[in-house]
């Protein structure tokens, strides 16, 4: 059974991701493009920092790149550069194709919210904010994986990548959909499972599993048969808002050791708590299978 869902039913997406940072970005990458209730105006690679890679966006334009010649989707997927670096400072954007990608459908004439899905820094989000500040009144949905847990916070890799533009979003009055760390990290797989329904299913299959399992062999000290798919809860959470618990909470900011700054004074912000692993992976694997066959 095809099943077709008329444009005003669709979610308006664009997919922000540092997608060469680890090894989850690429399933979640994949999830967004696998979903047919998405329509999907771009996917925007993103830096993550210098510690790796003097050019860590140019390693993730790579890499979409890939996920989209693997697939056979060359040329059917809008895909803009995102910035380099971190903004300095929290007056002054980076601008970049992936900003502007995103202030021309923030001001497109469409009564559908836009959701962004940030995988990894607000970079680009801050970017756009500073670059046209009119976007802050239009229906935007900021999805971000990221974040130390409440209420405390600390070090969280994606929030360590900019802090200053966590602050512009979060101070701004853009509606946020908080996913912390201690949500992502509960999106375990093991290997056998990745075996059992990822990597039959074609080269794409074949290459999601083997490039996470040489990421862990790589990065990971000891005894490892699993990988949190971090990233896919900001896919999940589109497609169902009720797929694990959330609640709204004054937006908070951050210093420089990536501590909450509970000031009271932004707008709330949804933050979960939890969410549903079963669902994301299921529907992951399913969507993956389905594309196999064709």
């Amino acid at each position: 059974m095809d099943i077709r869902f008329p444009k005003e039913k669709k979610a308006r997406v664009i997919v922000n991701t540092d997608a060469k940072n680890e090894a989850d970005d690429q399933f979640a990458i994949v999830h967004a493009l696998l979903t047919p209730c998405f329509d999907l105006h771009g996917i925007i690679p993103a830096h993550f920092g210098t510690h790796k890679t003097a050019k860590s966006m140019e390693a993730s334009r790579a890499e979409v790149d890939k996920l989209l010649e693997l697939m056979q989707w060359q040329g059917k997927v809008v895909v803009r550069n995102g910035a380099p670096k971190a903004i300095p400072d929290e007056q002054t954007p980076v601008p970049s194709p992936g900003a502007e990608l995103i202030i021309e459908e923030a001001l497109r004439d469409d009564p559908r919210p836009l959701h962004v899905a940030f995988y990894g820094p607000l970079t680009d989000m801050a970017s756009a904010l500073l670059m046209e500040p009119k976007i802050e009144e239009r229906n935007i949905r900021v999805i971000w994986i990221g974040g130390g847990p409440w209420p405390i916070g600390g070090r969280e890799y994606n929030l360590s990548n900019d802090i200053n533009a966590a602050n512009v979003v979060f101070r701004s009055q853009l509606e946020v959909w908080q996913i912390p760390s201690t949500v992502y990290r509960l999106m375990p797989v093991s290997y056998a499972e990745l075996m059992e329904k990822v990597y039959p299913h074609g080269p794409l299959g074949r290459y999601l599993v083997e490039q996470l399992v040489e990421w862990n062999m790589q990065n990971v000290d000891g005894h490892i048969e699993h990988r949190s798919l971090g990233d896919s809860p900001a896919v999940g959470v589109i497609m169902y808002p009720n797929c694990g618990r959330w609640e709204w909470r004054p937006a908070p900011e951050f210093d420089q050791q990536m501590h909450y700054l509970h000031t009271g004074a932004n707008r709330p912000i949804r933050v979960y708590e939890s969410v549903d692993a079963r669902f994301i992976h299921e529907d992951f694997f399913a969507k993956l299978a389905q594309f196999a066959r064709q």
